[in-house]
């Protein structure tokens, strides 16, 4: 089997799906099951992506709503620590980019932490200026690329 990009379709894709949002977003703050849900994640106009390594673990997820007219943010973006570094970011960023695209959304916001700010700016993004701090110890930096 090869890695794959796919949006979840079964329960099974669902409950990995938020289980992976779950294990690396929320655990390491102890953070309640369950905070890794939101509300407008069930929102038709919500596109949702994972990645799938070769053994069919799910490895990557994330997910693009639209947030004002034009513009799109992405949020819940998370990685297993055994993909980091290998491209699943990337491959899950290019995807809800095109998404987006299709949309015919023009630009893309998202809010990432002070350790993934080199990564998003890798692909393209910009800081726009500091945002919230996570948890108490979590800072945020508001970031933006036009499609």
């Amino acid at each position: 089997m090869r890695a794959s990009l796919d949006t979840p379709r079964t329960p099974a894709d669902w409950a990995a799906y938020y289980q992976l949002r779950y294990q690396v977003l929320r655990q390491p703050w102890q953070q309640p099951p369950g905070s890794e849900r939101a509300p407008d994640d069930e929102a038709p106009t919500t596109t949702h992506v994972l990645w799938r390594a070769p053994d069919g673990t799910v490895a990557g997820v994330a997910r693009l709503h639209p947030s004002a007219p034009g513009q799109g943010q992405v949020r819940y973006m998370a990685v297993s620590p055994a993909w980091q570094g290998h491209q699943v970011g990337r491959q899950l960023l290019e995807y809800l980019e095109a998404a987006a695209r299709q949309q015919g959304l023009t630009e893309i916001v998202l809010h990432a932490r002070e350790a993934a700010v080199g990564f998003y700016q890798r692909l393209g993004y910009a800081v726009v200026a500091p945002s919230h701090t996570l948890f108490g110890s979590v800072p945020h930096f508001l970031m933006r690329k036009a499609l």
